[in-house]
């Protein structure tokens, strides 16, 4: 958990956006609230770079991240997207998480075809179909 005086100390909202740093590795990351707990989530991801396992207990330093949360786009879906009435824009309203989240599924696909699928998915998934 977070101590939520930790949170106030930050000046904001309930749910700031922070760049976490945790055993000299830093992230960007937005506190949650689960119930009435104050969380900071930790991916396998990040768990594995800072090296820290599930469950460990761990000290964190938390800064406000007021930096622009961007997304690069891959070309392929940027002009897919461009190519759907409404999905370019569907796209843009999306949080930071979710653009991300596209983007992933775009750039981790192993065979073209795969990532075109995808691309094709997201695109109808977007505009609205």
């Amino acid at each position: 958990p977070v101590p939520a005086e930790a949170v106030a100390a930050l000046g904001t909202q309930k749910k700031p956006k922070v760049t976490v740093s945790l055993n000299g590795y830093r992230y960007r990351s937005t506190v949650a609230v689960f119930g009435d707990v104050l969380i900071l989530p930790l991916s396998q991801e990040h768990r594995a770079a800072a090296g820290v396992q599930a469950g460990d207990k761990v000290e964190v330093t938390l800064e406000l991240d007021l930096e622009p949360r961007t997304v690069d786009v891959p070309d392929d879906l940027r002009v897919a997207l461009a190519g759907k009435a409404g999905a370019l824009d569907g796209f843009d309203v999306l949080s930071y998480t979710m653009r991300k989240e596209y983007v992933r599924q775009v750039n981790e696909a192993k065979a073209q075809a795969t990532r075109e699928r995808r691309i094709a998915g997201i695109v109808e998934k977007l505009g609205g179909a």
